[in-house]
């Protein structure tokens, strides 16, 4: 069967299950080479250029208070790469995004590359039904690669915390949780992907899915809380929490991971 591979810079790797050929990244652009039937299978297929997803470093617009606080986190950090996970939010995407930016780091939604490694989001949702194992092992593959590279920024999906693999994968970097109330996650889906339903019954799925992954998200090295910053802020509306916000809690906690790592291994030195 034919499998899907992908590479940055050196490495490659192979997706289970798909009839592609294989995905390349190339710095921030990515290609996506399928097999054409009118040739020969040991030839070199068809190099098609697949748009931006979501990849990123600073264009000089990052806030100053978030620059500031980026560049005295980055010597301790040396490229560690960091993991969201949570709920899917506006926040949490944007979080990733500036985060990104400040640092001078890749950003990659992981769930947006296996969507593209099978086809597109129903194709996704297609080969998850069929073929939920499959599924699973090509987030796993993602995951896997992701994690085995450094400078990046990964907006992780729910598959991120479902396996004690996928969650070891987690530990090739600094995990963190970011924690948006269920009220903004299911308006961000309601709004945003247009899904059907009230948003009563939207909001009752979106805690289903909250109590099912909880476990895992609280395996996180670090929250960052929307409700834990608006309330030190002094916020009445949680929507006054803007993303500048966040991402410099972020910095923070990051900061915090970073100090006593540092302290650990300066302990640990022999006299």
């Amino acid at each position: 069967m034919e499998k899907l591979s992908v590479s940055h810079m050196n490495a490659r790797f192979a997706l289970p299950n798909r009839s592609f050929d294989f995905l390349q990244f190339k710095h921030s652009i990515f290609f996506l080479k399928f097999p054409n039937p009118n040739q020969n299978p040991n030839t070199n297929p068809n190099l098609v250029r697949l748009r931006r997803l979501n990849c990123s470093v600073s264009d000089g617009t990052v806030p100053f208070l978030v620059q500031k606080k980026a560049a005295e986190v980055s010597s301790d950090l040396k490229g560690t790469s960091i993991f969201l996970v949570g709920m899917q939010s506006s926040l949490k995407a944007g979080l990733g995004k500036l985060l990104a930016d400040a640092l001078r780091y890749y950003y990659f939604d992981s769930d947006s590359l296996v969507e593209e490694a099978v086809g597109g989001a129903l194709a996704a949702k297609s080969f998850r039904e069929s073929d939920t194992k499959g599924f699973y092992e090509s987030e796993t593959e993602v995951l896997k690669q992701l994690s085995s590279m450094g400078r990046l920024v990964v907006c992780a999906g729910n598959g991120a915390v479902t396996s004690p693999t996928n969650l070891a994968l987690l530990r090739h970097g600094i995990s963190l949780w970011i924690d948006v109330p269920l009220d903004l996650v299911a308006r961000d889906v309601k709004e945003d992907l247009f899904i059907p339903g009230s948003y009563p019954e939207v909001k009752d799925e979106q805690f289903a899915l909250y109590d099912k992954y909880r476990a895992g998200y609280a395996t996180a090295d670090a929250i960052v809380s929307v409700q834990k910053v608006a309330s030190r802020l002094g916020c009445d509306n949680l929507d006054e929490v803007t993303i500048e916000d966040l991402t410099l809690e972020a910095l923070r906690e990051i900061e915090k991971l970073t100090r006593v790592k540092k302290m650990i291994e300066e302990a640990a030195r022999p006299f």
